[in-house]
């Protein structure tokens, strides 16, 4: 959820300023750290062992799927709005944070009432 709040920060932060230049070290600033935040996550959940794997990565792909979809449909509105440069790196690597987050989030959710090994049918 952390990873999460700070890119959907540091994008409103952004989009508040568009169409003019931004000044970046905040939103750097917060998307290193939503960066950093997600690589722990997927460090921690990687590490447990008696976990519904099957039923994470059912519900991870499809959700991965759906939000790739959604970043990259924000994505086209930034760049059909003419944002250009380092403000655009910074929003795609955020829009990539988020697209990556909230699946991990979901899958985690939905496979940590699961017993490992059992065959869902979702």
């Amino acid at each position: 959820m952390g990873a999460m709040a700070l890119v959907v920060v540091g994008g409103i932060y952004l989009a508040s300023h568009l169409p003019k230049a931004a000044p970046l070290g905040p939103a750097v600033g917060l998307l290193a750290a939503a960066g950093a935040l997600l690589l722990a996550d997927v460090a921690v959940v990687s590490r447990i062992s008696d976990f519904a794997w099957d039923a994470f990565f059912k519900v991870g792909g499809w959700a991965l799927l759906a939000y790739v979809v959604i970043a990259g449909m924000l994505e086209y509105v930034f760049v059909l709005d003419h944002t250009r440069g380092s403000i655009l790196v910074v929003i795609t690597l955020m829009l990539l944070v988020f697209a990556l987050a909230i699946p991990l989030l979901m899958a985690f959710s939905v496979a940590r009432y699961q017993r490992p090994g059992e065959n869902s049918r979702t």
